[in-house]
């Protein structure tokens, strides 16, 4: 392996798996959706300006259709409920349970009309896997003194969820040609739908600038040139030139790195409990990926956003 891949793909390990320390110190002083929302917008336009540029076409109306509700179902109910969770929920924390995605596509694609129904190895795979979270969010006994936030975790949960469904419904939508293309368009619609709960929900008469910490800036731009520009052309540039299975290894990866960065950086606990939990998801996730090309594919093709 050259390399160019492995450079693309450290970049997607680390840059990918860093966003949700970055997540989290955004959200310290920026409301959750805003945030989002922003980030969102700002890439999109970018990206959708770099796209025309390089001679891509403008999306047709079906396909801004299929683009607004992908990503008002990755990105607001995805990537905005990860940022209102991380509020009361580590980072690392976060990204274990958002690791789990890849079951929670197994059980969307079970449940759509002609979908594929699960192996019995996939069905072990998912029993083991939902272990792994119940040990990781469960009862007091588990806990080892830290108790998690059970409205952040079942955000987690519903954006895990919502994220399978967009990524399910992307399979068989009209969407524009070119993948940089279709995020660009993506990331916009989701990232103006983000806007709009951001305008509804939160507090904005006790909102003000001057309070967001420098630090909530600089984590804003890190996600935004890094995190929603260099990461995504990095995996996109993969998807071209190396094998689909190893770069589905990112689902494996990213919540490791979450973890350990989360802990270095951010003093989250690192417990023997998150330790078990993460061995048990992620070794859940690549048991059940080993005897299913296509579901690796799937997670690869539709990577977060992260």
């Amino acid at each position: 392996m050259n390399a160019k891949i492995w450079a693309a793909l450290l970049a997607v390990y680390l840059v990918w798996g860093s966003t949700y320390l970055m997540i989290r110190f955004v959200v310290e002083t920026l409301p959750p959706f805003f945030s989002a929302g922003l980030r969102f917008v700002v890439s999109g336009v970018i990206l959708l300006a770099w796209r025309r540029l390089s001679g891509d076409a403008v999306p047709t109306l079906r396909q801004w259709r299929s683009a607004a509700i992908v990503g008002t179902l990755l990105l607001l109910g995805g990537n905005g409920l990860v940022c209102w969770a991380e509020q009361t929920v580590p980072s690392g924390v976060a990204a274990l349970i958002i690791g789990a995605v890849p079951m929670f596509l197994v059980i969307a694609d079970a449940l759509r009309p002609n979908g594929v129904r699960p192996t019995l190895r996939v069905l072990v795979g998912l029993l083991i896997g939902f272990m792994g979270i119940y040990l990781l969010v469960g009862p007091s006994v588990f806990s080892d003194g830290m108790p998690l936030n059970m409205s952040g975790v079942a955000a987690l949960l519903l954006a895990s969820l919502l994220w399978a469904v967009g990524s399910i419904y992307s399979k068989t939508a009209d969407l524009p040609k070119t993948a940089l293309m279709t995020t660009g368009a993506e990331m916009l619609a989701g990232g103006f739908a983000l806007l709009v709960v951001s305008v509804l929900s939160e507090q904005w008469s006790i909102f003000s600038l001057t309070q967001v910490s420098t630090d909530s800036w600089l984590a804003l731009v890190y996600l935004i040139v890094f995190g929603s520009m260099i990461g995504f052309a990095s995996y996109a540039w993969l998807l071209q030139n190396a094998p689909i299975s190893l770069v589905a290894t990112y689902a494996y990866v990213n919540p490791l790195v979450a973890v350990f960065l989360g802990n270095w950086f951010a003093q989250e606990p690192l417990t023997p409990r998150i330790l078990s939990a993460s061995t048990i998801i992620i070794g859940a996730i690549i048991f059940m990926n080993s005897s299913q090309a296509s579901r690796a594919k799937l997670v690869a093709e539709r990577g977060a956003s992260k």
